[in-house]
């Protein structure tokens, strides 16, 4: 081949050029809406991008341009990125998702072209761009393609809580942050285990979100925030706000506990004294219901055994008024005493307080003068035995009773009375209280008034402080009950004849009793 021909052939080739750089991708949170609260980098990335993109509702005015207004100049390209629905009524076949969906990836692409094009897009966004921003949409179809940043802003509820001059959170307390949006149930449990909470996307959501603070007790605590920083901003109590004057640009809070406490007059803090017993669960906070929790936040003062007490985290300004174990009765008075000068009491229990614990020494007082009129609630927890048999499998699938073995509030012979009509009748048992060091010999009558009417094999599981950190779990035959392995923190889950052990492949053991009982 001739170096002619050579370089006739070379010049059919298509010539490599060097690949195009592209554009970068900007996310830029503007702040709540007071154009001087926009970051001097947010200020700097718009003054520096080629496009500029913001989203709006169908009316095309962008409350994020109108914030950064005073920085879009004539030669920037402006993308106005327009919602096709704003409620979900639409008839898209996809419904309001898909319809967003659908606008999401058509938006993606107008700025993917620019991108494509090498030049810098600047999607601004009101608030922080993380923060139930409507760019983080975009960022999800174009951040992993092309060179992205995203520029933090001042988010609503920062801007709300410094309108209102109250602190959101202090010490250990945990902010909770929730969307309108959510079920009212969901609120309602949400707001009543909260330290503080911002709710936001209010507008058409405001009935339920206000119907949710009432029922979880929040509502004299919360505040309202409108179009923070903004023209046409109010501020003021949630529970004075008419429903068809709240717009989506809002916010409900319920500020912190402790930054607030002591705030309510002397005459508000007699009115509101009150016993709220309280079970705890089985080990600690992660056993605890919603209301539980937002019950122990918002007590005053804490009485219980000290034990259970040490399982609630301490928090400044509320009293604590530890005990022994058995001075029931004096707990319960000194609760509803406290309650009558004002002060909003929570009776600490484990497990269930209506089982074997605090709710009927405190009911029992409460019955009696001078303390009929002394508000009085119990709240549900979880109890030892479901507890223990939920480690187990489900022992108690059936029917089944509860006994305490203990003599100390009621005779023995009463216990052996009920035994043998519980194992007679073939109801699966949760007992309570087997042993102690005081009380050693019970765990063996027992075993032996139940053999009179069970099989030695019938299944019997020993559940040790179930959810703590000293958790163990045995099944044993009811004929090889041993009384030395039972303590007080020991539960004993009896099997009824159907109850079945099992041993599964992958090597764990379950106990479960059918839910059918077969005909006689």
């Amino acid at each position: 081949m001739s170096e002619q021909q050579a370089s006739n052939g070379a010049a059919d080739q298509p010539a490599e050029s060097p690949e195009q750089p592209t554009g970068r991708l900007y996310g830029v949170g503007l702040g709540p809406g007071d154009p001087s609260l926009m970051t001097v980098r947010a200020v700097e990335v718009i003054a520096e991008a080629d496009v500029v993109a913001y989203h709006s509702a169908r009316h095309g005015r962008s409350i994020a341009r109108s914030i950064a207004a005073r920085h879009i100049r004539p030669d920037h390209l402006e993308e106005a990125l327009v919602y096709p629905v704003t409620t979900e009524s639409t008839d898209h076949p996809g419904g309001y998702r898909g319809a967003l969906d659908e606008f999401y990836e058509k938006a993606a692409a107008r700025l993917a072209a620019h991108l494509d094009a090498g030049r810098t897009v600047a999607v601004i966004s009101e608030g922080d761009p993380f923060f139930y921003g409507s760019y983080q949409h975009m960022h999800k179809r174009l951040a992993h393609r092309y060179p992205t940043e995203v520029i933090p802003g001042v988010t609503s509820i920062s801007a709300a809580a410094a309108r209102l001059g109250t602190p959101l959170t202090e010490a250990d307390e945990v902010l909770t942050v929730l969307p309108g949006t959510l079920p009212e149930e969901e609120l309602t449990a949400r707001l009543s285990a909260a330290d503080s909470a911002v709710v936001m996307k209010l507008g058409r959501t405001f009935p339920s979100v206000r119907r949710a603070l009432e029922r979880s007790g929040r509502m004299p605590e919360a505040r309202y925030v409108e179009r923070a920083t903004m023209a046409g901003e109010r501020t003021g109590a949630l529970a004075d706000v008419a429903a068809d004057t709240v717009p989506y640009f809002s916010v409900a809070i319920v500020p912190s506990r402790i930054a607030t406490a002591g705030e309510e007059s002397e005459p508000a803090a007699a009115e509101r004294g009150e016993v709220v017993v309280v079970g705890t669960g089985p080990a600690g906070p992660r056993w605890l219901t919603p209301e539980s929790r937002g019950a122990l936040a918002a007590a005053d003062d804490l009485v219980g055994y000290t034990t259970y007490l040490d399982r609630v985290p301490v928090r400044p300004g509320q009293r604590r008024h530890p005990s022994d174990n058995k001075v029931e009765s004096e707990r319960a008075e000194f609760a509803l005493d406290l309650a009558r000068r004002g002060r909003r009491v929570a009776v600490v229990s484990g497990g269930d307080p209506g089982v074997f614990a605090m709710a009927t020494a405190v009911l029992e007082v409460a019955s009696e003068e001078p303390y009929r009129s002394v508000p009085v609630r119990v709240l549900p927890g979880v109890t030892a035995a479901n507890a223990a048999a939920a480690r187990a499998g489900a022992p108690l699938g059936h029917d089944y009773a509860v006994i305490s073995l203990s003599d100390r509030l009621k005779p023995w012979e009463v216990i052996a009375e009920r035994l043998r009509a519980a194992a007679s009748a073939d109801l699966a048992l949760a007992l309570y209280n087997p042993g102690s060091r005081s009380r050693s010999w019970q765990v063996a009558k027992a075993r032996d008034v139940l053999l009179e009417h069970h099989a030695p094999d019938t299944p019997i599981i020993l559940a040790r402080d179930i959810g703590g950190p000293e958790e163990s779990l045995r099944t044993v035959p009811l004929a090889e009950l041993d009384p030395t392995q039972v303590d007080m923190r020991t539960i004993l889950l009896v099997g009824s004849s159907q109850t079945r052990r099992v041993r599964r492949d992958n090597g764990t053991e379950v106990v479960w009793t059918p839910r059918r009982y077969p005909k006689r």
